[in-house]
């Protein structure tokens, strides 16, 4: 394994993760304007995939977005920006027809082209096929971490070395299977649905699936396999009596508004904790009101002609699986009644969700630098920045795994466009630009626990 040099340059910020966030900050570093007085901030981007990517296993043809168009990468912060959904429109010769199509809530794949043509315009910030997988200290002459060098690898195992005054992390959700399974040729999770459905190949047929979750991936997954395989059977599975529409309402969606980003980071922890279980249902676990209709009407359809194609298997829970080399053997109980039923199906597609990443697991030893609550959680600051020991002078900022801090819409596109007006202006108001590496800055272990 090879390593590049170490670093002359020294970005302002360095981002680890190049997916919506990111594209996002890289486009607000894009339209910095520099003045005589504050010289542009420099930025670059790694990312582990070939190229840019968004869900790509959930990008069902009809699938549309939970959130309105005008919350796209740009226009809650600039309305002005040509970085906007209505320009990609605009540039790709459909605006007219969007406006006729009179809704608020585009295509996901729409969208993903319109993520994609953010990133193309901004690809001069960002290094694709490259890992993170480890962030040293350099320190300055008075024994500060004044700055990181953040350490990356491609596929050939070279390794590169990127310094930084500051550091953006934004990895993203990690899918979540329950404890003991693992995505493998029969068990899958519902982000690598298209992914696995195409590795069938054309002349598979499948008998059944089962569907594990009640929240809306699973529901779309249910009606997307349902209508896919005319000839297969679809299980959904979920402990829930039904599925449980999503709240859209108006005053609802306030709780995504930026004014409630400081309303909940202000609150004492009883009060995000109320907050939170409240709002739940704007987001987690929840349907879209017109998918469930869809649902039913396909189930009450079955009913009418005999079949029984779409099975909602409420009020039930998956207690085991056993994948053998032709099927898979799927044991659900029946909550109320305590009755274990073994279904046997080709395939199981896990919607169950998605867990943040810890910034703390690629920091290492820079960890203990990191402030905690008393429940163990990072301490983060309005500004999206780690709280840390005086000893750390440059930031680590967060974009994602802030929702104890932060709310509801800490990983959600909502806030995004305000988000990373907001880091920047904290990155560049703490420090000025284009300073050299430090002398005697070298990176290297920390030698002390906090």
């Amino acid at each position: 394994m090879t390593s590049t040099p170490s670093p002359q340059q020294v970005h302002d910020l360095v981002g680890i993760g190049f997916g919506p966030s990111n594209v996002a900050l890289a486009i607000a570093l894009h339209e910095r304007r520099p003045s005589a007085s504050q010289p542009a901030p420099s930025g670059l981007f790694l990312e582990r995939q070939a190229d840019f990517g968004w869900h790509r296993g959930m990008l069902l043809e009809d699938a549309t977005m939970q959130v309105s168009f005008l919350k796209d990468l740009v226009t809650t912060r600039d309305p002005a920006s040509d970085f906007s959904f209505l320009s990609y429109l605009h540039q790709v010769g459909r605006l007219h027809d969007f406006i006729n199509h009179k809704t608020l809530f585009p295509l996901r794949t729409e969208f993903h082209d319109y993520l994609a043509w953010c990133a193309g315009r901004v690809a001069d910030q960002v290094v694709y096929g490259h890992e993170a997988f480890a962030v040293e200290a350099v320190r300055d002459d008075s024994g500060r971490i004044s700055h990181l060098d953040v350490l990356s690898r491609n596929a050939e195992g070279k390794v590169r070395r990127d310094r930084a005054r500051n550091l953006v992390l934004a990895p993203g959700l990690t899918p979540r299977l329950p404890a003991g399974l693992t995505d493998s040729a029969r068990i899958w999770h519902s982000e690598h649905l298209l992914h696995r459905l195409a590795e069938l190949g054309p002349q598979a047929a499948p008998r059944r699936f089962v569907v594990v979750g009640a929240g809306q991936s699973a529901a779309e997954v249910a009606d997307h396999l349902y209508r896919a395989f005319p000839e297969a059977a679809v299980d959904a599975v979920f402990a829930r009596y039904g599925y449980s529409p999503s709240d859209d309402s108006p005053f609802a969606n306030r709780i995504f508004d930026p004014q409630a980003v400081d309303a909940f980071y202000d609150a004492p922890q009883e009060i995000k904790d109320e907050i939170m279980g409240y709002h739940r249902n704007t987001n987690y676990s929840v349907v879209d009101p017109d998918l469930i209709d869809a649902l039913y009407r396909r189930v009450y359809q079955d009913r009418v002609n005999g079949t029984e194609r779409l099975r909602l298997l409420n009020t039930s829970r998956v207690v085991s699986v056993e994948e053998r080399p032709d099927g898979v053997t799927v044991t659900v109980e029946h909550l109320p009644s305590g009755k274990q039923t073994p279904i046997e199906a080709d395939h199981v597609v896990f919607a169950t969700g998605y867990r943040a990443a810890d910034p703390r697991d690629l920091l290492g030893d820079l960890a203990r630098h990191c402030l905690t609550d008393t429940a163990g959680r990072p301490v983060v600051q309005r500004d999206y920045r780690l709280a840390t020991t005086d000893e750390m002078t440059c930031g680590v900022y967060l974009q994602g795994g802030t929702e104890h801090t932060h709310g509801i819409s800490s990983s959600l596109l909502s806030n995004v466009a305000v988000r990373v007006g907001e880091i920047l202006a904290s990155i560049t108001a703490r420090a000025p630009h284009g300073e050299p590496v430090p002398a005697g800055g070298v990176p290297g272990p920390l030698k002390e626990h906090v």
